[in-house]
């Protein structure tokens, strides 16, 4: 279902939750922990709300972050290259 984007910005906070919860596993990417908070602010600066997730300690050094689309995953997957699948033992 493919919601326009002015409605999407007038999406309550239960309203992104469910929305996610319609493209979640989505475009998966792992990264180690020591990161969260460059992570998640580079997914605040460039992308909106609805379009990603992070689950916390998804393995013991590491967090999952989810996206609605492939390419916000590659390009953060890029950014972040270095650290991609460490903390995962």
């Amino acid at each position: 279902m493919d919601i326009p984007f002015t409605d999407k910005m007038k999406m309550t906070p239960v309203e992104i939750s469910e929305y996610k919860m319609r493209w979640k596993p989505g475009h998966v990417v792992d990264v180690h922990s020591d990161l969260h908070i460059q992570c998640k602010d580079w997914c605040r600066k460039n992308l909106n709300r609805w379009e990603w997730s992070m689950d916390k300690y998804t393995y013991v050094y590491a967090h999952t972050f989810r996206f609605e689309l492939e390419e916000y995953a590659y390009q953060f997957r890029m950014k972040f290259k270095d650290w991609v699948d460490k903390g995962k033992t």
